[in-house]
């Protein structure tokens, strides 16, 4: 990177979320961080005190003499720090008005406004973490569940960082075979060379592979799975959101349509993070704004993941249910046949023959069967996630995209191998295998990639 620890200025921001709280954390972050805290800090002399100590006292303004709150104030001195940079942080009393006051202050004092993730950049920037644990760091904040805590934290640790740089020491050792190779030409090891370019490649390629088939589950753990609950009006589908999230956020009713908007929330099924889209029912209606409701429904279902089909088992199937049977077939979905206390004119096997898709009947208002619908989506999804909190996953687009670049790059190599393309011709997709898994790393990314990626991280992280 062309930036380096001494050519950042001191950058500030709140770290808590804004809103009322018991405590609020203001964080600075660069050479003059306690310089400036010092400024505004009534208690112990900051400049003199040791690293990695926390001191009481009172936030005052040295312009008017004003104490703006009593707070604990941490410093934190390079390199020993999340940003291998002096870090002081300001806790003070949890309050948009006096958490701003202290920002301010700060600001007036020679800090600037963090960008977002600027923080986290910087411990990148100064080698403190890869790409891939930064990533993490957002993973962490944004997990759902305790599973997907648990893998975001094991890519915190430089999980898939090693296994990264090993590929690519892998492919640089065998680089410098090649080198040699070409710059002595009289060894005549070509046929050698080539050989073991290949064999390289294809070692390196089986890697690959490992952690692509964990980019599905990672996907899944990082933004949850998509889940469509779908059906006739008044069949059921808001009580079972209702019942898988233990709330009342969704209008149950006798009513037929009272759910005129898709409503969403995230449950955890053996700790792998569910979004449950409760639809409206999807029917023919001349009511304009359930006519906006029944489009939203269709929409939703498109991006589904995974699709809940609620029918009442206590009435014949209607045309509307065989149509959702026949818009849902290419959907991995459980078909839920509720209403089984009034009497069940639908039975599972029926069901099962007709659809060939999974099928559980239950009374969702008696809960009766609804353990049987985790073990069905965990059969369906999760049969890898469920022992994965040691395992090394790819969590997001960008690192799978590059995964599956840099396989073809070696794909190349090999193919060149096996036609009898010059080994300082094959070398090229070598060597850009290299530079592609370097990029996850962010040990060959550009900046621009690097700028657009901390941009999505939050304030004050």
């Amino acid at each position: 990177m062309a930036q380096t620890l001494t050519e950042f200025d001191t950058i500030a921001a709140i770290s808590t979320p804004i809103g009322e709280g018991g405590i609020s954390i203001v964080r600075m972050s660069g050479e003059d961080a306690v310089k400036i805290a010092n400024e505004v800090f009534k208690g112990a002399n900051l400049a003199k005190v040791p690293t990695h100590t926390i001191h009481y006292g009172h936030i005052i303004d040295p312009d008017t003499g004003e104490t703006i709150d009593e707070a604990m104030v941490t410093v934190l001195r390079a390199p020993k720090t999340f940003t291998r940079e002096d870090i002081v942080e300001i806790n003070c009393h949890g309050g948009i008005v006096v958490t701003n006051r202290i920002l301010q202050l700060l600001l007036s004092h020679g800090a600037r406004m963090a960008d977002p993730g600027e923080f986290t950049k910087r411990a990148f920037v100064n080698g403190r973490i890869d790409l891939t644990q930064a990533e993490s760091v957002m993973d962490i904040v944004r997990a759902k569940t305790d599973k997907a805590r648990k893998v975001a934290e094991k890519q915190l640790e430089g999980g898939l960082l090693h296994k990264i740089r090993a590929m690519r020491q892998e492919i640089l050792d065998t680089l410098a075979n090649v080198e040699v190779n070409i710059d002595y030409p009289e060894y005549d090891a070509d046929t050698v060379t080539a050989k073991q370019m290949a064999d390289t490649a294809n070692s390196v390629i089986k890697k690959i592979d490992r952690l692509l088939s964990t980019a599905q589950e990672g996907k899944i753990l990082r933004n949850g799975l998509a889940t469509a609950i779908v059906g006739q009006p008044n069949v059921g589908k808001s009580s079972l959101l209702n019942y898988l999230t233990q709330s009342d956020k969704a209008i149950v009713t006798d009513v037929a349509g009272t759910t005129r908007d898709t409503l969403e929330e995230y449950v955890s099924v053996k700790g792998v993070p569910l979004e449950l889209i409760d639809t409206a029912g999807i029917h023919h209606t001349d009511d304009k704004v359930e006519k906006i409701g029944v489009e939203r429904s269709k929409k939703a279902l498109e991006r589904a993941d995974l699709v809940l089909l609620l029918i009442d088992a206590s009435q014949e199937l209607t045309d509307e249910d065989k149509a959702l049977i026949d818009e849902t077939k290419d959907k991995k979905r459980i078909i839920i046949l509720n209403k089984s206390d009034l009497g069940q004119k639908l039975t599972v096997d029926q069901m099962k023959q007709m659809t060939g898709s999974e099928v559980i009947s239950t009374s969702i208002l008696k809960e009766k069967n609804l353990d049987q619908l985790e073990e069905v989506i965990s059969k369906l999804f999760f049969s890898g996630i469920e022992n994965s909190n040691d395992q090394v996953m790819v969590t997001n687009q960008r690192q799978t995209s590059l995964l599956q670049k840099a396989k073809k790059e070696l794909q190349d190599v090999v193919q060149a191998v096996n036609d009898g393309v010059p080994v300082d011709i094959a070398q090229i997709d070598f060597t850009g295998a290299w530079d592609t898994l370097g990029e996850i790393t962010g040990e060959s990314a550009p900046d621009e990639l690097i700028t657009t990626l901390f941009s999505q991280f939050c304030l004050g992280k």
